[in-house]
Formats: C-alpha cells, structure tokens, sequence
C-alpha cells in the first residue's frame, strides 16, 4: 500500500509487513525516488525487483532504542526526492514489529531483542535491499543513535551474524549520534528533555503511543556493553576499505559524542568523516543537508 509520506511532500513511501528470520514478521517502508515510488516489497522471491529508475544509492535505515521508524518519515522522503531509495524497518521488540495487535509475532514483547537477533535480523534485511531495491546501486547502512551502534558492530563481529557475504554487501557506514558511551548513566535516559530543547519534540516524544518508558534487561545490557566493546577492541576489525561516515551533536546528552569519536578516531580506514553540529543535542536529520 502506497501512502504520502507527509502533507507538504510529493514522495510516497510503500508500506509492507515482511517475514525476517524464522518467519518473524516485521513492519517495513520503502522510498524509492521520484514521485512513482510505489514498489510491492513483499514478495520474497529471488526474482522479485521494481520498476521504478534506479536509485543513485540505497540506505537501509535503523532506528534507535525506543523508536520507530514512523518518526523519520520526513528524512526518508527527503532522501527519496534527491535520487536515494529508503528502505526501514521497525526492529523487533519495537514500534508496529512489538505493538500491532494484528500483525506482529506471537513472541514479540516491548524491548524484547537482544544483540545477536539485531545483527541477525540486520542482516536479512541487507539481503533483501540487495535483492529487491539496490539494482546494482551501493547500499549504505545508516544508523540512529542505538540503531547507529547497531551498524559499527555490524561489519566488527569476530563471528556469524553477519555472514561475510552480509557485510560484502554494503558500501559503507552512516552513524548519526551512534550509541557507543552514554553521557550520562542509563536511568536519566527516559527523561525527554535530554533528547531535544524543542518543546514540541519533547511533547511528541511523551505522547508518541509507539513509545515507552521500559526494556528487558537483556536488550539494555547488550546495547551498551556492546557499545563498550566497540571501543576497546571491535575498532580493530573495522574492514579495510569500508566507507564510515559520522554525525554528532556535540551537546548530546543521551548518547556520549566522547565516546563515539574515540572510536572513529581509533578506526583505521582512510574514507571517513566526522561531522559535528556545536549547538545540537542529537544531531536531527533536519541538519543533515536533506
């Protein structure tokens, strides 16, 4: 089903709910570029492919911890309208994949993830761009915030998953604001001020019916003890020649910008760029330039 991606936007993204690994079902969107962007994702066949131009590049999105993919629609279709195919989904244990009555898993819960099904689950769906939406366009990992944690482990890993056919298949890595420190400890995370001074932001933020203020202990603990190993030693195996590009807001107050530099600074590749907004807490995807 093809739906306008915001009021002011000619874009429109498909909507589609799509068996990952094991059969689990997750809620996903698709953008593809110009104003004919109403591909049928799906079909899981091999030969399935769209008919819309190719797209210059592709991004597979992943959102952070407690989000859905719902509250990027603008970036997505802003993407979308400069020539780059979106393709996002809301991660197990979050959004519609954990909350749509109708839809999701039996076995879905709020925060009910842990790491190895991330990396998993991530990697299903980089088969599946490259399969579907990518026609020979590079497809970029970009990650926000968790999700931007999630996507500097994704091609670190001393073992499957990923495969490394998985991480064959991006061209690079995009971390906006990703988690690899918190600024402060995890407790003072559910306070929305940290998130944004916007008001409006804050108030959307408490309101959204998507979101809510718990976990399991399991997801938490491998969000940030994965973020720690990053740091230490999961740099060292960062491939040779694999792109990395990183956002900031240097007044981030959830996620560490001390941190998540150490680590690009750490990262020996020579394609790579930091960018940092002085005045920003989370880098928002309004400042990214799209």
């Amino acid at each position: 089903m093809a739906r306008e991606s915001s009021e002011t936007s000619p874009s429109t993204y498909t909507e589609a709910w799509l068996n990952g690994p094991n059969s689990h079902p997750f809620y996903t969107r698709t953008y593809l570029p110009g104003p004919s962007s109403s591909p049928d994702p799906s079909s899981s066949s091999p030969n399935t492919s769209i008919t819309a131009a190719p797209p210059k590049a592709v991004l597979l999105f992943v959102h952070g911890y407690n989000d859905h993919i719902a509250r990027h629609a603008d970036t997505h279709a802003a993407f979308a309208q400069r020539g780059l195919a979106v393709f996002a989904y809301d991660m197990r244990g979050f959004g519609r994949t954990a909350l749509d009555e109708a839809h999701r898993g039996a076995e879905e819960g709020f925060g009910r993830t842990n790491r190895v099904l991330e990396l998993e689950d991530l990697e299903w769906w980089v088969r599946h761009v490259a399969r579907v939406c990518a026609r020979g366009a590079p497809i970029f990992l970009m990650g926000y915030s968790a999700g931007g944690g999630l996507t500097l482990a994704y091609p670190t890993r001393k073992s499957s998953p990923p495969s490394t056919v998985g991480v064959s298949l991006i061209a690079g890595v995009i971390g906006v604001g990703p988690l690899v420190g918190l600024t402060h400890p995890p407790p003072l995370l559910a306070k929305q001020a940290r998130f944004s001074r916007d008001i409006e932001v804050q108030k959307s933020l408490s309101e959204d019916p998507l979101r809510r203020q718990h976990g399991t202990a399991l997801g938490l603990y491998d969000m940030i003890s994965q973020g720690e190993e990053l740091l230490k030693s999961g740099w060292k195996r960062w491939p040779q020649g694999l792109p990395m590009l990183m956002l900031w807001g240097a007044a981030d107050e959830v996620n560490s910008p001390k941190d998540g530099i150490a680590f690009f600074e750490k990262v020996q590749v020579k394609d790579k760029e930091l960018v940092t907004y002085q005045v920003s807490r989370f880098p928002t995807h309004a400042r990214l330039g799209v």
